[in-house]
């Protein structure tokens, strides 16, 4: 098995090998951790209803796409 060092990868190839291997943790906390390091705190309600978490959905997609 390969040993990967997910803090010396671009934060595009961190994201590319978190989303092919989701089931890696330790990628996955380091992907957060350091996409999370300046972001604001701001707070949102969660979600009422299935069409809540569709939209959520829809603008997380758009989201990833505007970032690539």
């Amino acid at each position: 098995m390969i040993n990967l060092n997910f803090n010396t990868m671009t934060k595009k190839e961190l994201r590319t090998y978190v989303i092919k291997n989701p089931s890696d943790r330790e990628a996955f906390r380091i992907f957060v951790d350091r996409f999370t390091v300046n972001t604001s705190s701001e707070i949102f309600a969660m979600p009422q209803s299935v069409t809540d978490l569709q939209e959520i959905e829809n603008l997380i997609k758009q989201k990833l796409e505007q970032s690539s």
